[in-house]
């Protein structure tokens, strides 16, 4: 009867190893059921799990590598495994998989041991630990930090809404991002990011910055906060808000526009995604002034915002056709990616305020960005640690992927 053994090599890692390792089962002839290996701070783990056919006997090959690791300076391990044992296992390979990314300036080891608790309470086991960002320098600020890791786990929860209800609860706690997305061949495959653009690209609602300018930034900046927190009509609160702007100068449009700041990470996204064939659009409740500004600036595809109302040089207090409400943001994200010919589940949607939600909702990857309570409450995702680029973890890149990337 043929043997599965299970053989683990630990050690100090050096090129050749695995050649090593696989030229002595070769030489007796074993069959690899499977293999994997990590390597933390040059210290190598490696395993494999390989069957000796009825014909051969296991105790040279182990004999031989026992020797040939001693000399290498290597630890080894052999356990055997039943054949009920292991076609459990491949059994268990076809439950369901998802993905579930941990972000924040720094991890910590209470936050995977609070995240990883909660995937075992859920019926979830973990399969495999990986690093998708950068080594950060232990002298870097915090500004400069950011970490992610990202777990893959398999299982099937009882209650998906509770889980993910928890992952928020501790993500406030504990300052962390956690995403909780389903392993499917769509999650390495979007093809189309829609970004809002006020707060979301942007640091800044534009038209708080008018106001100020025209001299009504309290009464304004009130309404856009009731807007966004989901206590106030978009198309009724935006109506007021333009309303009050009536009789700004042309010129002031200019002025905003040029001390408007990108916010973190966005110029490192948007490149990326150029340079990998994404398209972006932006589909803002703000001002087309602006957003065609960000449209040259960042070399974004699409762009539908609201046209802002000028006669003899001064904002009349309107806009000119159909307002970017939710609903129009939500059938503009489908329109779009009806004409790239791109799925919904291959779309991204980003933003902020209540007024998101509903592309938020229509896209296959939805995530409220440095949002209002209720916003990152409805959403599915949520990132309010890291910057725009933390996006490209949730769809699986590692830092080094996307080093050489920007165009």
């Amino acid at each position: 009867m043929s043997e599965i053994i299970l053989i683990n090599v630990a050690g100090r890692d050096k090129p050749g190893l695995t050649s090593e390792i696989t030229g002595i089962m070769a030489a007796h002839g074993a069959e690899i059921l499977d293999v994997g290996q990590s390597v933390i701070h040059d210290h190598l783990t490696w395993g494999t799990l390989i069957r000796v056919s009825d014909d051969k006997e296991s105790s040279p090959l182990l004999k031989d590598l026992l020797f040939r690791m001693h000399e290498l300076g290597l630890s080894v391990r052999f356990d055997p495994i039943t054949a009920e044992a292991y076609s459990e296992w491949v059994q268990g390979k076809g439950k369901d998989r998802y993905i579930v990314t941990l972000l924040a300036r720094s991890v910590t080891a209470e936050q995977i041991a609070v995240l990883s608790g909660i995937t075992a309470q859920h019926g979830l086991n973990i399969d495999n630990i990986t690093r998708l960002s950068s080594r950060v320098p232990l002298n870097a600020s915090d500004t400069q930090k950011k970490a992610c890791i990202e777990f893959s786990v398999r299982g099937t929860p009882p209650d998906l809404e509770k889980l993910r209800a928890e992952f928020l609860r501790i993500s406030s706690e504990l300052n962390v991002d956690i995403a909780f997305q389903e392993d499917t061949l769509f999650r390495r495959n979007r093809r189309l990011v829609v970004f809002d653009m006020d707060s979301t690209l942007i640091e800044a609602e534009v038209i708080d910055e008018l106001a100020k300018e025209a001299g009504v930034g309290e009464q304004v900046a009130e309404i856009t906060e009731l807007a966004m927190r989901g206590e106030l009509d978009f198309t009724e609160s935006f109506s007021r808000r333009v309303a009050l702007l009536k009789g700004l100068d042309e010129s002031v449009l200019a002025s905003v526009a040029q001390r408007l700041n990108l916010t973190e990470g966005a110029e490192r996204l948007i490149s990326t995604l150029k340079s990998l064939g994404y398209k972006t659009a932006i589909l803002s409740g703000g001002f087309t002034y602006f957003a065609n500004n960000l449209k040259q600036r960042l070399g974004i595809d699409y762009v539908y915002a609201n046209e802002l109302e000028i006669e003899n040089g001064k904002v009349t207090g309107r806009v000119t056709g159909e307002v970017v409400d939710g609903a129009r943001k939500a059938k503009l994200l489908q329109e779009i990616a009806e004409r790239e010919n791109i799925r919904r589940e291959q779309v991204i949607a980003v933003g902020d305020g209540a007024n998101d939600l509903p592309m938020l909702s229509k896209a296959g990857l939805g995530i409220a960005f440095r949002a209002k309570p209720l916003v990152k409450e409805t959403a599915e995702h949520s990132i309010s640690n890291l910057g725009l680029d933390s996006i490209l973890y949730l769809i699986g890149f590692r830092d080094r992927d996307t080093r050489h990337s920007k165009s």
